[in-house]
């Protein structure tokens, strides 16, 4: 529209005065000009062709929405973030959990090792919260919804809970509780049982006699109440390799089930060692009220005194006896997290397996 060094759309320089002018156009011209101008743009509006999607460039989230949706029978792809959450969250929450329970936490403060469990179950519960959701976008068939990753973390969730209380709590009262037990308590070495008292040593937790202390097995005898309560005195053996007799008897083997109840029968521990002379510190109070009319049993049965008794089980060395309840415990430790890994790994890639396949109808 404007030509000859036009500066101003409509206007046009002369080309003798070179002085811009105005353009006047005819009245056709304008006709023309404005018909055209109230035509549609040939880009506005496309015609549905054949198998064409409806609205493809005026709706774009139409057909990404459509691009989601689940197809039966397609592979979806896995994102590899909740892969990763899903083996190693359930881990840590098993790892800690089965370390609260099995150490010194539970023993030094059994509430807070509560507390943790329970803000372990608030991580169970809010996963739980979150598959429901989930499932609830499933069924409203949204397609916005993925795999069930977060059911699937919800159930290994709760799982790895109960799996680290459950396994923590045995290998704390098997190994780890025995072990403060008797850390907590007093030893003593090279006890003569002619010349000490029971109440002499009464914090007495590992006990080493002298090399010349023995079972004195034919003052042995058992309690039966269900079960057998055997107890042997210890005594001091003297020049002549036969036992002393003592004024009171107050260290007493014992076990269960290993004697007979008519005495003279006892095969607890290490009775038929040379190289024992030492005892653990009997814990179980349960059992001391039973060993103890054992103990006033063989004194009416052989005419003996027993002031203070105490109850060990007798062994070679009790001091690598309590090392070894750490170590077991340190162990089962280890190799539980291991495993529990192996095992949510497998779990992991079962579950990657059928989500590749069925896609969000998993």
């Amino acid at each position: 529209v404007g030509g000859y060094g036009s500066s101003r759309l409509g206007e046009r320089a002369c080309p003798v005065t070179n002085n811009p002018r105005p353009i006047v156009a005819s009245a056709a011209a304008r006709t023309m000009f404005s018909n055209h101008a109230n035509q549609m743009p040939y880009f506005a509006e496309i015609p549905e062709t054949y198998g064409a999607v409806p609205g493809a460039f005026a709706a774009p989230e139409k057909t990404m929405a459509l691009s989601r949706a689940f197809i039966p029978g397609q592979r979806r792809r896995i994102n590899a973030v909740p892969i990763v959450i899903a083996v190693l969250g359930p881990w840590a929450l098993f790892s800690v959990l089965f370390w609260v329970c099995s150490f010194s936490l539970h023993y030094k403060d059994p509430n807070l090792k509560c507390s943790i469990q329970a803000l372990g179950f608030l991580i169970v519960v809010a996963s739980g919260i979150s598959a429901a959701g989930s499932l609830n976008m499933k069924a409203k068939n949204d397609p916005r919804r993925e795999p069930n990753w977060l059911v699937f973390m919800c159930l290994a969730s709760l799982v790895a809970w109960l799996a680290g209380s459950m396994v923590g709590d045995m290998v704390f009262l098997t190994y780890m509780q025995p072990y403060y037990d008797y850390m907590n308590l007093n030893s003593y070495f090279d006890v003569d049982p002619s010349v000490l008292r029971g109440q002499m040593v009464m914090d007495a937790g590992r006990i080493v006699f002298t090399k010349d202390s023995r079972l004195d097995v034919q003052k042995s005898v058992g309690f039966k109440n269900q079960l057998t309560y055997c107890v042997a005195p210890i005594s001091v053996g003297n020049t002549t390799n036969s036992l002393q007799t003592l004024r009171s008897y107050d260290f007493w083997a014992v076990g269960i089930n290993c004697c007979s109840a008519e005495g003279g029968d006892f095969h607890c521990g290490h009775y038929n060692n040379p190289n024992a002379h030492g005892g653990l510190r009997l814990m179980k109070n349960q059992r001391r009220s039973y060993f103890r009319l054992a103990v006033q049993q063989a004194e009416a049965a052989y005419g003996i005194k027993a002031v203070h008794p105490l109850f060990f089980e007798w062994m070679q060395d009790p001091v690598a006896n309590v090392d070894e309840y750490q170590e077991n415990g340190v162990r089962s430790f280890a190799m539980g997290v291991c495993s529990y890994f192996l095992v949510q790994t497998f779990a992991v890639a079962c579950a990657v397996l059928a989500f590749s396949k069925v896609g969000q109808s998993a």
